[in-house]
């Protein structure tokens, strides 16, 4: 049986040449569904818990096909891809709501290392032990999720040297987070943090995975994967999902595959080995050399992406849901949106000029696909 799963979307609005601009609090208010970030050149809107992933998929393009069709009524308007603002504008916070001091602490202790875009991915696990140990599994593995979803190369013009510009530059907090060992572990450990003035609230726990729910730290239901740079394209999205997925109806069949079950690492090391390879996704994505927490052997991150793909790929066709994996096979033959543009560097071209194309592309590829699901 298929677990549910959502998604929040975090996204730039921006001019047809990949100029930011701040329209969320006009958007938030026309529009239902959207909710303003921080920065009010980006905003959010969230997908319904779902099963279908044919549901899923017109749950991502109606509220965008919305959006843009209500930024054109506002003028020359459209989305960006991407998770930074690649061609300029972080030297400078843009408030979308200044009266909100969530918002006033998040720009004066973090300044534009926050106004990134990304893609949040939650699953559905209504047991909070297992979810527990779900957490303990992806943030072992958030690398490869990091790897596969890269698309953040370009900071103001520039080429960064890292294919996830956003998450290499991203304040994650607290600095270090625990491998939790039970749901008691989870509520003791955030309940000190903000005892103690680390997180501000629940919400202030910036990490590449994290239990969430409508109470937390006390009531949750599902898994949020926060590691994602912006996936803009739905079917990379949904493959990229659908291996989540499957790895993790492989781990709730098997109680065995659990990081904490692991005999040759200590939860120390283990946790110093997910934050180095995520320290390496982010640079080099699926060229990254990351570390198996199984096994402690140096692998590429590809290699260890195809590997997984092997092993989730039966399931997926019992669970009907195969053609939604396959379009991983094309990001890995491929490369992921950050390496295909830093591909279009090497030929010559700029970032200016990049964004400029991939911005037409993208809206041109997400008219393509409404076309046909709508028929």
């Amino acid at each position: 049986m298929l677990l549910s799963k959502g998604f929040e979307v975090e996204i730039y609005t921006c001019t047809p040449t990949g100029d930011a601009v701040g329209l969320s609090d006009r958007i938030v208010a026309d529009l239902q569904g959207f909710v303003r970030e921080p920065d009010s050149r980006n905003v959010e809107y969230t997908t319904p818990p779902l099963t279908k992933y044919e549901l899923l998929c017109m749950a991502l393009l109606e509220p965008r096909r919305q959006l843009r069709q209500y930024l054109r009524s506002l003028g020359d308007y459209t989305v960006m891809p991407g998770s930074t603002l690649a061609l300029g504008g972080s030297e400078y916070f843009q408030r979308s709501d200044p009266k909100n001091p969530y918002h006033g602490y998040i720009e004066h202790t973090y300044g534009t290392k926050v106004v990134t875009a990304s893609i949040h991915i939650n699953v559905g696990i209504p047991n909070t032990e297992e979810l527990i140990r779900a957490c303990r599994l992806v943030r072992m593995e958030a690398g490869l999720y990091l790897a596969l979803s890269a698309s953040s190369p370009f900071l103001s013009s520039e080429v960064t040297g890292s294919h996830s510009s956003r998450w290499q530059m991203f304040p994650k907090t607290p600095v270090h987070v625990p491998l939790f060992s039970s749901h008691q572990h989870y509520i003791n450990w955030s309940n000190h943090q903000i005892q103690i003035g680390v997180m501000q609230n629940v919400r202030h726990l910036w990490s590449a995975v994290r239990p969430n729910g409508d109470n937390r730290p006390y009531d949750l239901n599902r898994l949020e994967l926060r590691i994602c740079d912006l996936v803009i394209d739905p079917l990379a999205l949904l493959a990229i999902t659908t291996l989540l997925e499957m790895r993790l109806q492989i781990m709730l069949a098997d109680p065995q595959i659990d990081p904490l079950l692991s005999t040759k690492f200590s939860p120390d090391e283990l946790m110093a080995i997910a934050d180095q390879n995520e320290v390496s996704a982010a640079r080099n994505s699926l060229d990254a050399e990351l570390i198996n927490w199984e096994n402690g052997e140096k692998i590429i991150a590809r290699d260890w992406i195809w590997q997984q793909y092997a092993q989730v790929k039966q399931m997926a066709n019992a669970q009907g849901v195969f053609c939604f994996l396959s379009p991983l096979q094309k990001i890995l033959n491929q490369g992921n949106e950050a390496q295909r543009w830093l591909a279009q560097v090497a030929q010559g071209l700029t970032p200016p000029e990049i964004m400029v194309r991939a911005i037409a592309e993208v809206a041109q590829q997400e008219q393509d696909l409404a076309d046909t699901l709508l028929g």
